[in-house]
């Protein structure tokens, strides 16, 4: 089995295909757990703020600059032949010609809506 390197700031739950799409947290014993990398900070897709927007709204809104190159975010670690990096999406969606990135998807949340742990992973697909 290839290894996979979670590069996400938590672990990943994995459970079974016929998992509910909500459960108590606790109530189903994850098929795995895809722990943080030890070895590798989290991949981040850094920001930078370029002043106030101006709009008509009662919150504030800021133009933000999106990207690898802001605020000395860590670049993926290089391809490595037969390992797989579990990112998020936003960063997987952004990495172009990398065919060797995870996403979360198909996901499992706890009684309030929050995620918990996925049953399967993606492979992002810009086209």
């Amino acid at each position: 089995m290839a290894p996979i390197i979670n590069l996400t700031p938590h672990p990943v739950r994995i459970f079974a295909g016929d998992t509910p799409d909500r459960i108590e947290p606790g109530s189903v014993t994850p098929l795995r757990v895809v722990p943080v990398s030890k070895e590798h900070r989290p991949a981040r897709l850094g920001q930078h703020v370029i002043g106030p927007d101006h709009l008509d709204l009662d919150v504030p809104v800021e133009r933000v600059a999106y990207g690898a190159a802001h605020h000395d975010v860590p670049p993926l670690p290089p391809p490595f032949p037969g390992t797989y990096y579990l990112v998020s999406l936003v960063v997987g969606l952004t990495a172009i010609g990398r065919e060797d990135l995870l996403v979360c998807h198909d996901t499992v949340r706890d009684l309030d809506g929050c995620i918990i742990g996925v049953r399967k992973f993606a492979r992002p697909h810009r086209g």
